[in-house]
């Protein structure tokens, strides 16, 4: 293996937090880790698994997709080439398309067997099966290359380690069981854990995650305690923030913003019902009226297009709104908008970060478990202050939404400079955490 000679190029294998390239918080955190992975080792190569080789390279020219599908490598490669020179916004449309298509295909398959539906555009499960296992993905040809030449085998930040993804959950593990049988360096970075109570899960998560040599967590709330109880050493589990956090914190503005941000969530973990929708729709266009502000529609998920499908409608009969982003647009370019807001109302959970990290306070929505760990989670990093946690089966949630906006509203000013050290600090653990991972490449000490 060409790992193993002193000599021989790094070659790490990154399992990405979101293989269609359609949620802007998972393609900020993989552009986080790839500018840190960089920084260490400008001539790394690598390779990150996707099921949209063309929309990956067409965001980062500088990496090697390993496809998620069975398109022959034949194919594979000119078509990620073709997104390298096309951008995302010519390549993103054709990619999608693709994807559909192949997911229409499976479908029809699916029907002819006799299995059962899944929703639009779920992550696939190839072997057929509704709780997402399937065939080891590291025997995949070409997986099994790249892993045969890895230095490291790296699972970025994601919130895919729970009941609610088994596809990612198994798959992720499958490529750090790998590592750890044969002797690679294996690291966790940016995680959010749980809520993990499927027997199934927590006794494949116990078999292989004691086995990973770093473990960081994107909050101290819930991840530890959870690691704790899978029996993994906790010498190997560091805290380290949101790898997103220092995307956002990097297009700071120094004028505060002026709008009201708003984004809602609405998917099968995170159900909101038409009362509550209508609900949010008239609190944030109520308190934008009250301070005579724009209102900002922002998207961070793109899959089957639900935050712009839920979040457009609240803002449309209000008469001041801004322009909403494209369909295939980069990160920093997501962050920058929130960075015009003065306070930001979101059921997605890296709007909220992107908000922080500004320092720009949240009104977090959740209508679930999952939702409530995330947000809460990230309200204990940034201190307990600048996001408060409203929940969307409230009885009383029209006014909730408003006061708890006007609240930040007010607060905005005082809460700025402390939300944005609080960010500094989290970026500095997250750099000490990707060293220490580093550090297992490169044979030297571990901090």
């Amino acid at each position: 293996m060409t790992r193993s000679g002193p000599d021989a190029p790094v070659h790490i294998v990154v399992q990405n937090g979101e293989h269609w390239m359609r949620n802007i918080g998972d393609l900020a955190m993989l552009t986080v880790t790839l500018g840190r992975v960089r920084e260490r080792w400008p001539d790394a190569v690598v390779h990150v698994m996707t099921s949209a080789p063309t929309l990956l390279q067409a965001y980062h020219r500088d990496v090697r997709p390993i496809s998620d599908g069975r398109l022959p490598r034949v194919l594979a490669e000119p078509l990620a080439a073709a997104g390298s020179r096309l951008g995302p916004g010519v390549a993103g449309f054709a990619s999608v398309a693709s994807l559909r298509a192949r997911e229409d295909l499976r479908a029809v398959v699916r029907r002819l067997r006799g299995r059962p539906e899944r929703a639009p555009y779920a992550e696939p499960a190839d072997a057929g099966e509704p709780d997402g296992t399937g065939p080891d993905i590291s025997t995949r040809p070409a997986v099994a290359a790249a892993l045969r030449e890895a230095s490291l085998v790296l699972a970025i930040g994601g919130g895919y380690m729970n009941d609610v993804d088994p596809w990612q959950f198994h798959r992720t593990l499958d490529l750090l069981s790998y590592g750890v049988r044969h002797g690679i360096p294996t690291a966790m970075v940016g995680q959010g854990l749980g809520p993990l109570t499927d027997p199934a899960l927590r006794e494949r998560a116990a078999a292989v995650l004691p086995g990973v040599d770093v473990i960081a967590l994107r909050e101290d709330r819930v991840g530890p305690d959870l690691l704790a109880g899978l029996g993994v050493p906790t010498g190997r589990i560091v805290v380290s923030g949101d790898d997103a956090i220092e995307l956002a914190y990097g297009v700071r503005q120094d004028a505060p913003g002026t709008a009201l941000g708003v984004c809602l969530r609405v998917a099968g973990y995170s159900p909101v019902g038409a009362r509550a929708q209508e609900a949010v729709g008239r609190a944030v266009r109520a308190v934008a009226g009250g301070f005579a502000a724009r209102l900002a529609p922002l998207v961070i998920s793109e899959q089957g297009g639900e935050d712009r499908r839920s979040t457009l409608p609240l803002v449309a009969p209000y008469p001041d709104v801004a322009p909403v982003q494209g369909r295939f647009t980069t990160p920093e370019d997501v962050a920058r908008r929130v960075g015009r807001c003065r306070v930001v109302v979101t059921g997605a959970y890296h709007l909220a970060v992107f908000a922080l990290a500004q320092g720009i306070p949240v009104v977090g929505l959740s209508s679930s478990r999952y939702y409530d760990d995330k947000l809460l989670g990230l309200t204990a990093m940034f201190g307990g202050e600048g996001l408060e946690l409203v929940r969307l089966d409230d009885s009383e949630l029209e006014g909730r939404v408003a006061s708890a906006a006007r609240a930040a509203w007010e607060r905005a000013p005082e809460l700025r400079s402390g939300l944005r050290e609080r960010a500094s600090a989290q970026i500095e653990l997250g750099r000490a955490a990707y060293e220490r991972v580093f550090s297992l490449v490169d044979g030297a000490p571990i901090p």
